[in-house]
């Protein structure tokens, strides 16, 4: 899970999409296209947008729900606070220090 995650968010178009759906989650793929074009000069085939969807998706980090022919995308940012925790939270599930022997 945590390999897809890093894989997920260090393509910078799709941090752009997460920073889209942090504005206003629930958006259709032509939502996400016209904005992505709009505010950021991003001229990318809808066929492109919906692959980093889907590896937005594998990672969690996007939930996609359809009503009737649409299909919305909404932010799930569960698995950011997963990692978090893992380095600031003592006795996280991150890997163990090793014990120095005298």
């Amino acid at each position: 899970m945590a390999d897809d995650l890093f894989k997920a968010l260090a393509d910078p178009t799709r941090r752009t999409i997460l920073d889209e759906l942090t504005q206003k989650s629930g958006q259709t793929l032509f939502e996400i296209c016209s904005r992505l074009t709009m505010r950021h000069q991003l001229n990318l085939s809808r066929q492109a947008i919906s692959q980093h969807l889907a590896v937005l998706e594998a990672a969690g980090l996007v939930e996609t729900r359809r009503e009737g022919r649409y299909k919305f995308h909404d932010l799930n940012t569960a698995p950011l606070r997963e990692i978090s925790q893992r380095w600031l939270e003592p006795g996280s599930t991150g890997p163990q220090p090793e014990e120095s022997t005298p």
